[in-house]
């Protein structure tokens, strides 16, 4: 059975893995790092901040940065050492062969379970918790998915590293969140009425429609259009 699941592990991998263009390239190259996560964090906050008191948003931001700690180092200090499988690109996995990669980029040794997968979906998932909104939901899970999938597109990561980790990040998210409304003494609809207040001051017409939430999404959307502009001009 264990096989059989790997087998189709490496299967999807290469199915996944097997769409290349310069452009692509370069694109996926700036977004898997860390750099493109930066703007990300910084409109997170300025939603906290806008959102909720001093006390809460420095509680929500300790929760925050627990859960994506706890999950990238649960991952990659106790779990891959235990499992030590080879990531797809890994010179030493017959995988290789079949694998394309970026600019000779292929990671590290090890790669079960995904750190991208974890900290990723552990961000979704514990803003999602904070910030039950159906618009900011939606595109922070597309935000974490599409930089999950970066990671297969290089042939750093099998879909199972992917999914793996995000159960992870996920589960230790939610915990951290549970804890974090437990301390900051806050209610399910608490301060949506905020949250739902526009973007800009006395906002008028189309930016009406934009909510403190949106900044997330807006900031988002920004981040994907200059690296993607970047790497057309880099292809």
């Amino acid at each position: 059975m264990l096989d059989q699941l790997m087998a189709l592990d490496a299967d999807l991998l290469i199915f996944l893995n097997s769409f290349h263009i310069p452009v692509l390239d370069r694109f996926v190259m700036l977004f898997t790092g860390r750099w493109a996560w930066i703007p990300m964090y910084a409109s997170l906050l300025y939603v906290l901040i806008r959102a909720y008191n001093p006390r809460r948003v420095i509680i929500f931001t300790l929760g925050i940065a627990l859960a994506i700690l706890l999950s990238d180092q649960i991952v990659a200090s106790v779990l891959r050492p235990i499992f030590q499988r080879l990531r797809p690109a890994n010179l030493e996995n017959p995988l290789s062969e079949l694998v394309q990669i970026v600019d000779g980029y292929r990671g590290g040794r090890y790669g079960f379970p995904s750190c991208h997968g974890a900290n990723s979906f552990a961000l979704a998932v514990y803003m999602s918790l904070i910030i039950r909104r159906p618009r900011f939901v939606i595109f922070i899970f597309s935000w974490a998915l599409l930089n999950c999938y970066t990671r297969n597109y290089l042939g750093v990561h099998y879909p199972g590293d992917i999914i793996v980790g995000a159960v992870i990040g996920s589960t230790i998210a939610a915990a951290c969140a549970w804890g974090a409304r437990k301390a900051a003494h806050t209610t399910r609809r608490d301060n949506w009425e905020v949250m739902g207040a526009p973007l800009l001051p006395r906002a008028e017409g189309a930016l009406h429609k934009l909510k403190i939430y949106d900044a997330t999404v807006i900031t988002g959307i920004a981040t994907a259009v200059v690296l993607l502009i970047i790497a057309i001009f880099r292809a």
